[in-house]
């Protein structure tokens, strides 16, 4: 029986009644592992159309190569911890549920806030890309980037209200309509990749070469843009509570989306520069689209340009989504404030969706600049990942025996090379964009004041992602 309102539980907090937690309630069941896959490929599938490009910029071919392996190798070791922890713990909370467990109250609000604020400002950062597509197809030439963003907000924001299955299906069908637009590109290409077209770089800086015409420095510049073709790919267990068999469906869904991922990324970075050349997809607006037209393909351009829009939607929706999810988490265990996490009768979370959708379409008609918004979300991405990582390994040193569906091949082994490569991430942010990765540290840190000041005296006990925690120190005492 769920303990009345107010009754002390574990380290202070309260536990709340039957009725609080019916008003946030998700509708169980709601998706299987397909969509969760389709979830996972929906939220990276825009960055396989434009912005990791900018890594051949700042890297070379081969530098951006290098990003990717290195990147593409913290997601994937990250992402089967990920799927060992939400089979373990499959609650809305995911990456602040697993931290809780593993390190306590102040581990579980330092993760769920980066989490938050990373699909927060990503959806702004894609709004603006959105917006940007569509005066260059040369649509709604008059009407205002603002506006446009404002209209794609009220649209997907008031889908996700009808509730998680029916938006999930709609995510399902936009993201094939992406992957579509991308085999078009890599058949559209493929006639004309020659491999001297990826060096085509002379070297820029002391010490270069035609291989790495940046240097090392370059490399460790192209990290980021690495992160971009896989960013938010671990948002796939925030829909654990809505999953039909979360202890099956998470992992085949999250590790399912990864080595999809894995494979669009790496032929659209080998088959863009290998077609155009490095020098020109390094700073190519649209790096598919201009490809196509560069070597004559200009029909298969214009479809791929309409069609990729379709891409970057895909991520605008999911993103919307798991914002949502995360502040829905956080609000209903006392983190942020209570009312975020009430749900209505279609039980989705309203107030998350309308809140975050607020702030996030704020942030990008106030900056109006992508770019920022998106170094802004990897800093906070990789401080989570930083976090996730460590709470995987806490977990399997701690809890052996704690019951998973899935388990990490190679253990510890993987998460702790990810753990130490998303450290290093961290440090390649300051690199790019010392000033948006400045400016996201502050949010969190105001965040995290927040909690110390306020809410870590009003957690609510009895919350899922908290009372996997107090499971914990139950076992410990009967230890």
């Amino acid at each position: 029986m769920t303990p009345p309102a107010g009754t002390a539980v574990l380290g202070g907090a309260t536990a709340e009644s039957k009725e609080y937690f019916e008003k946030r309630s998700l509708k169980k069941g709601s998706v299987n592992w397909v969509l969760l896959m389709s979830l996972g490929i929906a939220y990276v599938i825009s960055g396989d159309f434009s912005g990791w490009n900018y890594g051949i910029g700042y890297g070379g071919w081969l530098g951006m190569l290098i990003a990717f392996l290195v990147m593409g190798a913290m997601y994937l070791f990250m992402v089967l911890g990920l799927a060992e922890m939400s089979s373990a713990m499959p609650a809305a909370g995911a990456g602040y549920g697993f931290a809780r467990r593993a390190m306590g109250k102040v581990g579980g609000a330092l993760t769920g806030f980066a989490i938050l604020i990373e699909y927060t400002i990503c959806p702004a950062a894609i709004s603006t890309f959105i917006a940007a597509y569509v005066h260059a197809l040369g649509l709604f030439s008059n009407v205002p980037s603002a506006a446009i963003i404002g209209f794609f907000f009220v649209v997907f924001v008031g889908i996700h209200l009808i509730g998680v299955g029916e938006a999930l299906k709609i995510v399902f069908g936009i993201t094939a309509v992406a992957m579509v637009a991308l085999i078009a590109f890599f058949v559209g290409i493929a006639p004309h990749f020659d491999v001297a077209n990826l060096f085509n770089i002379a070297p820029a800086v002391d010490g270069g070469t035609t291989l790495l015409p940046f240097g090392l420095g370059g490399v460790l510049s192209a990290l980021p843009f690495g992160i971009w073709l896989f960013l938010a790919v671990e948002g796939v267990p925030l829909a654990a509570e809505e999953s039909a068999d979360p202890k099956r469906d998470m992992p085949r869904g999250i590790i399912g989306a990864m080595l999809t991922l894995m494979v669009t990324g790496a032929l659209v970075l080998i088959l863009t520069a290998g077609g155009a050349g490095a020098a020109f997809a390094g700073t190519a607006a649209a790096p598919l689209v201009d490809a196509l037209n560069e070597v004559g393909e200009g029909p298969l351009a214009t479809f791929v340009n309409y069609a990729g829009l379709a891409g970057l939607v895909a991520s605008f929706f999911s993103t919307v989504f798991s914002g949502s999810r995360q502040a829905f988490a956080l609000s209903r265990a006392g983190y942020l404030p209570k009312f975020l996490s009430v749900t209505g009768s279609r039980k989705t979370p309203y107030v998350a969706l309308i809140m975050l959708g607020a702030i996030a379409f704020a942030l990008a008609a106030i900056v109006q600049n992508g770019d920022i918004l998106l170094n802004m979300a990897v800093f906070a991405a990789c401080v989570s990942y930083a976090m996730m990582n460590l709470s995987h390994i806490i977990l399997r040193k701690k809890e052996p025996d704690m019951e998973r569906g899935f388990k990490t091949p190679g253990g510890i082994v993987l998460t702790s090379i990810s753990f130490v490569l998303s450290l290093v991430a961290v440090v390649s942010t300051f690199v790019v964009d010392a000033f948006a990765a400045g400016c996201t540290l502050a949010v969190l840190a105001g965040l995290m004041v927040y909690f110390f000041a306020y809410s870590r005296k009003h957690l609510v006990g009895n919350a899922p992602e908290e009372e996997f925690a107090a499971l914990k120190a139950a076992e410990a005492e009967l230890g």
